[in-house]
């Protein structure tokens, strides 16, 4: 099966300017490569600061200016360029963004949710996609700051999720919301997998990873140290650096060692 999502020796530095004409290159991704494949839950595990979000920025192309990126990203087997990305943003590929400040302050949660159209049938898609994440007709009629944090977060994943993308990248989507609502909406990601698009998920929760992922992919300091079945972190075995056999030994109900 070919990857619907392939990255492959990513690497991404960011130049600084000092004092004068002094400059500095900064390399926050390093030699990163993954794949995810069509019907897949792929979660990437780490702590802040390892990049994580640096990846969903690079696929989408929305890095700042004094980003330089070497490697390659490929979506269906073909260069994912600006072009391509843009095309295909909000259509065959949708970003689930960290921060709830991604929704326009300006627009009631219908509207851009149903990005602007006003037939009859992308009103009951928004209705259905709303009453999907727990969410009322009513919660339409809203601006962003009328909503509660669990809500804004989830208006962001019914917006992403709307037209049934191919793949989905979901940076950090859970939290802010108690344990039953995070379990709903991994498991309309695991329901989304099953229809046969590719999911990023992207989290610092190694526990919550694993209750839906298929494959692990384990970032440290910039870098992919493992990429396994998430069966791998459920018994430990098959765990080839380091860091991942030390996240497992954090886990509760295994040594719980920090």
């Amino acid at each position: 099966m070919k990857p619907i999502l392939s990255v492959e020796n990513l690497s991404i530095t960011f130049t600084r300017y000092g004092r004068g004409r002094e400059r500095k290159e900064l390399s926050a991704i390093r030699s990163l490569s993954l794949t995810v494949d069509p019907g897949q839950v792929a979660a990437v595990v780490g702590s802040s600061g390892a990049g994580k979000s640096l990846l969903a920025h690079a696929i989408f192309h929305l890095l700042p200016q004094n980003a330089q990126v070497r490697g390659s990203i490929l979506y269906d087997g073909y260069p994912l360029t600006l072009e391509r990305a843009k095309a295909f943003r909000g259509k065959e590929i949708a970003l689930v963004p960290q921060g709830v400040t991604w929704l326009d302050p300006m627009m009631r949660v219908g509207p851009q949710i149903c990005r602007g159209k006003r037939d009859t049938a992308s009103k009951e898609l928004c209705r259905e996609t709303l009453a999907r994440y727990g969410l009322g007709p009513e919660v339409e009629e809203l601006y962003p700051f009328q909503l509660s944090g669990g809500m804004a977060r989830r208006v962001l994943i019914a917006a992403a999720v709307m037209d049934t993308p191919r793949l989905v990248v979901a940076d950090e989507p859970t939290p802010g919301l108690d344990a039953r609502a995070a379990a709903r909406i991994l498991g309309h990601f695991r329901e989304l997998a099953q229809e046969g698009t590719g999911v990023l998920f992207i989290t610092h929760d190694l526990e919550l990873a694993l209750t839906v992922a298929d494959k692990v992919v384990v970032m440290y300091e910039g870098q992919t140290v493992d990429e396994t079945g998430a069966a791998s972190f459920r018994t430990g075995e098959g765990l080839t650096h380091p860091y991942s056999r030390a996240l497992w030994r954090a886990m509760p109900g295994n040594e719980f060692q920090p």
